[in-house]
Formats: structure tokens, C-alpha cells, sequence
């Protein structure tokens, strides 16, 4: 087990076993948010495990997850409307420290990548799962100010 291999399962068991646990219990709109967090935990922990195991597939995976996981969760939202109406779930913090960790996660997976094509998919998967997260924490909040239905 060399470094990046720990790191990404320090990773999935903190962040995944918190997602966990939200998607499990709670409301509705807790539920979504866990949703949306266990796209941040897995992404980044596929871009360690790819490094650590030489597996340039799960770079592959890792695009894949962060187009496919806020698409999701807004499509959760969009169904859910009527619960999330009620009480709407705030994970700002929750989605800083995501957008937080995603970072330092791609800044050190391109590190030893090197200048390349290979670097240029890493950052274009860390702007999409850290966009993609702020966006659909935003829809959960309360939607777009001028946006009908939110």
C-alpha cells in the first residue's frame, strides 16, 4: 500500500461513511445533500486510487461521476420540490470543504502527472465536480434568483 492508495482510503472512510450515514437517516432534503456529498468523496478518492494503482481507467471513471453526480442531484431536487419546499437544506459548509478537498486532491494528482493531456483531463474534472457541486448545493438552498421553479 503506497501513500496515494491510504490517502484515498482515509478519504472514502471518512467522507464515505458520513455520506453514508446522511442518505440513511434524516429528511428528504438531508438525504440530497448526502447524495451530492458522495459524488465529492468518490471522485477525488478515484483520482488517488488511479494514481496509487497506475490506473489511468479510473481518471476515466472519476470525469464520468463528477458530470453524471450533480446532474443527479438536481434531478433529486427537481422531483423532491415539494419536500425540499418545506425546509430547505443549507450545506454551504459541507460543499466549501468538498470544493476544498477536490482541489488539493487534483493539484496533487498533477504533480507528478506532469504537463499534458493527461493534466488537462485532471483539471477539466476538478472545474466540473467543484462547479458542479456549488451549482447543485445552490438549487437545494433555494434555486436562482429568475429561474421558475427554482
Amino acid at each position: 500500500m503506497n501513500g496515494w492508495v491510504l490517502a484515498a482510503a482515509v478519504e472514502i472512510g471518512g467522507a464515505g461513511s458520513a455520506a453514508l450515514w446522511g442518505v440513511t437517516t434524516g429528511a428528504p432534503g438531508r438525504r440530497v445533500v448526502a447524495q451530492n456529498m458522495t459524488t465529492s468523496a468518490l471522485c477525488p478518492a478515484l483520482l488517488l486510487l488511479s494514481q496509487g494503482y497506475g490506473r489511468p481507467a479510473y481518471v476515466d471513471l472519476a470525469l464520468l461521476l463528477a458530470l453524471l453526480g450533480p446532474i443527479g442531484t438536481l434531478v433529486f431536487a427537481r422531483l423532491l420540490s415539494d419536500e425540499l419546499e418545506r425546509e430547505r437544506p443549507s450545506a454551504w459548509g459541507l460543499t466549501w470543504t468538498a470544493a476544498a478537498l477536490s482541489a488539493v486532491v487534483v493539484a496533487a494528482v498533477c504533480v507528478p502527472v506532469g504537463p499534458g493531456r493527461a493534466m488537462v483531463k485532471l483539471l477539466v474534472i476538478g472545474a466540473l465536480l467543484i462547479s458542479g457541486n456549488v451549482i447543485a448545493s445552490r438549487a437545494l438552498s433555494g434555486g436562482f434568483r429568475g429561474v421558475r421553479g427554482g
